[in-house]
């Protein structure tokens, strides 16, 4: 009774000690400082860049809507950044709600409040939520903005989100106008990160694209280009024929399916924006999707892509009925698409994202306005080029036979080049004749599967991208399974069949490597390969062929060379052997494989000379343990997962509990 009484009584002391007093409320820019992360998705060098879209994007939205042609890009020492344009600049009169401080500093010191909420300023933009230059500003170590109008210069300076003084006016300039905004990232936030020419003038580019009135202007300071590297000191990127400009660049002599790419632009019904399009069909089907909204990457998709699909879908289907081509109506979306090489891009009112970090488009009507804006510009193209309509048609049908012959027979024999074109989903295969020392890589998402086909051997080296997470098999249906696409691409590729109809003489490739980001995601996706493979393909595992790769997580680099840690500890045992030599060190991680540019993905993860494989086994002296154990963790009971979790919990203590984030 003393024990119940004690406890009662600690429990009546919390409470009372838990007061008003003890609610904290965050202050103009102190919650982005607090939690950055949930602003610009971390404090890596992946979020550092970010902080340059949010200043480039204001300077965009301005040549979007009219106001300024030019755009300069200076990268200098000090990991230091300007971004200048010659737009309207931000108004420096007193804000209405607050006249002591003038309308510059309420945006650079105020979350939310900008002139893209509603349309009356910009038609259409990319940076909507008013949050992104006072993010910038309280994520910098030291900010300064000068602004330029009605001839007069203004500037203000900033140290970590808090300005340094009024606003100040200067001296005057008759023959120039706009806003230029220098700021260094905040170490204390972003670490030793340090920004990557290479990376910011690839991005450069791809802006310049976006939006063929505009021109880039690009400056890098000598001292900060590597040795060896082909970036430019100074650049001016100007791109008139746009996304078709883009999409040459990309292709190169590629050779084609059709004689001519499809490229266009048209605007959207109901004044609610336009859209631009460049499309192809390479033979190799070595393509990719990326979209664009407001200039704004969206490499998880959205609505847009969704319109696009329904447009071109549409059209195929009904060239093919007008033709009367037989298999027209089993033609799917993955026949069409699969292997396009497509660039979207729409600029439309009020988009809404998903998050901060803008990765998907979720407006609802863009769906259906693209698809009304493309439908009829595609018709007219397939209806004034039969050469290309005809082929391309030939080229989607052929897929359709080999899908539903595949789905007759699992078994692939490698005997000509037009069958290995042939191949399902985005496959890009390997030349080998024979499964002797070929691999197959099952890469997570587009982006990390297109730096795997750039830095793979392609004599004996092969990748499938897989979208997301894919199906958890252990407690799925068989109808379920057979009806997953990702899965259906897996088993079609390795050509070996699965279940009772697995033929381990058929298998195409002598390794299957799993590649996945160094993370908990990536791991996730691990375990939901690895359980596939044991359930539906055991012999396979049993017999050696399945590995997982080993990405790095971190990169080192001093005095222009680079050292690769795949976890932590190899990090801090990798600085104490360079804190013995000379040169500064910078840390950088990788938030994924689509982060690492084709040449490091294959020193540390593709090169058998260098890479670490793991290689996947099961241990024969306790098979059923083995099954019980991933019928457990992978299978339809919530409950038999939490008893492992609370079993290891008690036995390995905190260092588990924190690792679990529970």
């Amino acid at each position: 009774m003393s024990d119940l009484f004690s406890t009662a009584k600690k429990e009546q002391q919390a409470t009372e000690s838990y007061t008003a007093r003890d609610i904290e409320v965050l202050e103009g820019l102190e919650p982005v400082r607090r939690r950055p992360g949930m602003y610009i998705g971390g404090t890596d060098e992946h979020a550092m860049h970010h902080l340059v879209n949010e200043v480039f994007d204001n300077s965009m939205d301005e040549a979007v809507a009219g106001h300024a042609s030019r755009i300069e890009v200076h990268l200098m020492p000090g990991n230091t950044m300007t971004i200048t344009d010659n737009g309207r600049g931000i108004p420096i009169d007193p804000h209405p709600k607050d006249k002591k401080k003038s309308a510059l500093e309420v945006i650079l010191t105020t979350l939310h409040a900008g002139g893209k909420f509603s349309d009356k300023v910009y038609h259409t933009a990319g940076g909507l939520h008013g949050v992104g230059i006072s993010v910038v500003n309280a994520l910098a170590e030291r900010l300064d903005v000068e602004v330029v109008r009605n001839k007069q210069i203004y500037t203000q300076s900033y140290e970590r989100g808090t300005p340094l003084g009024k606003l100040k006016k200067g001296g005057t300039a008759s023959n120039r106008r706009g806003t230029s905004i220098t700021f260094t990232p905040d170490p204390e936030i972003f670490g030793k990160a340090q920004f990557r020419p290479d990376r910011l003038f690839k991005w450069v580019r791809s802006k310049a694209y976006l939006f063929r009135g505009v021109e880039i202007r690009w400056y890098c300071d000598p001292s900060l280009i590597p040795e060896g590297s082909d970036i430019p000191t100074e650049a001016v990127v100007h791109f008139p024929g746009g996304l078709e400009d883009f999409l040459a660049q990309e292709l190169g002599n590629r050779r084609m399916v059709t004689n001519k790419v499809f490229t266009g632009q048209a605007e959207l019904a109901e004044g609610m924006g336009r859209v631009e399009w460049a499309i192809a069909w390479p033979l190799d089907e070595e393509g990719g999707i990326h979209s664009y909204c407001n200039t704004i990457p969206t490499p998880n998709g959205g609505t847009h892509e969704t319109g696009l699909r329904a447009a071109l879908s549409k059209g195929i289907k009904a060239f093919g009925d007008m033709t009367n081509t037989k298999k027209t109506g089993q033609i799917t979306p993955d026949d069409i698409f699969g292997g396009c090489s497509i660039l979207l891009s729409v600029f439309i009112k009020d988009p809404q994202f998903q998050g901060q970090t803008k990765d998907k488009l979720v407006t609802s009507g863009a769906s259906r306005l693209v698809e009304q804006a493309m439908r009829d510009p595609f018709d007219h193209w397939l209806s004034g080029d039969a050469e290309s309509a005809t082929a391309l048609l030939q080229h989607i049908i052929n897929r359709v036979e080999f899908r539903l012959r595949r789905k007759q027979d699992r078994d692939i024999s490698r005997k000509s080049v037009t069958q290995k074109l042939r191949l399902p989903g985005k496959l890009a295969d390997c030349t080998s004749s024979s499964p002797v020392g070929t691999e197959l890589f099952l890469v997570e998402g587009d982006s990390a599967g297109g730096s795997a086909k750039q830095a793979r051997d392609r004599a004996t080296q092969a990748v499938l991208p897989l979208r997301g997470k894919i199906l958890n098999v252990v407690s799925a249906t068989k109808d379920k399974i057979h009806a997953n696409q990702e899965v259906s691409d897996m088993i079609q590729a390795l050509g070996c069949g699965s279940g009772k109809n697995f033929d381990l003489k058929s298998l195409r490739y002598e390794k299957i490597i799993i590649m996945t980001d160094a993370d908990v995601d990536g791991a996730h996706i691990a375990s939901l390969l690895m359980s596939f493979f044991y359930q539906e393909m055991p012999e396979l595992v049993y017999a050696g062929h399945l590995y997982i790769a080993q990405p790095p997580l971190y990169r080192l680099t001093q005095s222009n060379k680079s050292y690769y840690a795949q976890d932590e500890a190899e990090r801090e045992k990798l600085m104490k052997q360079l804190s013995k030599g000379k040169g500064k060190i910078d840390v950088g991680r990788f938030k994924g494989l689509g982060e690492m540019t084709p040449p490091q993905l294959k020193e540390t993860t593709m090169n058998p000379a260098s890479r670490a494989l793991l290689k996947v086994q099961i241990l024969d002296e306790d098979e059923v343990a083995t099954r019980n154990r991933v019928s457990d963790l992978m299978g339809k009971k919530a409950e038999t997962r939490f008893a492992f979790i609370q079993e290891q919990t008690s036995l390995r203590g905190d260092d588990l509990t924190a690792s679990l984030d529970i």
